[in-house]
């Protein structure tokens, strides 16, 4: 069984925070929303079951039809968006979404150096670890270092690119297949794709998705 949501004890990363400016911050204008009766707890509630529905398989979905049909990967890169509303994956924001390509040269980071911005729509809620400022920064000024405490190391000639996302651009990494998939269903080949790969932190492995 995929197991999208995997987790790692990233000591140097993870670590607890009290709640920040901006968490602070949603909860006051949510309160005051709901105060001055602009909206309703029933609109949250709708509004979260939306983002519930949302989870790593999706974007899974994207880059395994990505890895099988050269055309519908050419017109993802082009077009992250529109690439994904051709699966069925809808947008229920404005944002853009940016697929970026791992290749033997160029490894791809995603960070939201401000906040916690991240594809939600195709991959739900980002990780805890994705949101600390310990990850926010270091991933900007050492991200192989970063990258090793997850176990990833990379080779020396390939470039590590840092893509900072926004309030309306958001970066989806297209991972590597994996050697020896050659022979894999679409369906097999999703279920190897976690939600960190499609981050940038793990590379996708034959044995990843277990």
């Amino acid at each position: 069984m995929s197991d999208h949501d995997h987790e790692h004890p990233h000591a140097e990363i993870i670590h607890a925070e009290r709640p920040g400016y901006y968490d602070i911050m949603e909860t006051a204008v949510r309160e005051l929303l709901i105060e001055k009766q602009l909206f309703g707890p029933e609109e949250i509630r709708r509004q979260i079951e939306v983002l519930d529905s949302r989870t790593p398989a999706l974007g899974a979905k994207v880059v395994a039809r990505a890895w099988v049909d050269p055309e519908f990967r050419s017109r993802l890169l082009a077009n992250g968006r529109a690439g994904c509303e051709e699966l069925g994956i809808t947008f229920y924001d404005d944002t853009q979404l940016i697929v970026l390509e791992n290749t033997d040269a160029v490894h791809n980071l995603i960070v939201c150096t401000l906040c916690s911005c991240y594809p939600r729509p195709v991959l739900g809620l980002p990780p805890d670890w994705y949101k600390l400022k310990a990850y926010r920064s270091r991933a900007v000024y050492e991200p192989r270092a970063v990258l090793a405490e997850f176990g990833t190391h990379i080779p020396d000639d390939v470039e590590v690119r840092v893509s900072d996302s926004t309030a309306i651009v958001r970066y989806l990494v297209l991972p590597k297949r994996p050697n020896g998939t050659e022979h894999y269903s679409e369906e097999r080949l999703a279920a190897l794709v976690t939600r960190d790969a499609m981050i940038g932190v793990i590379p996708v492995t034959i044995g990843s998705g277990q």
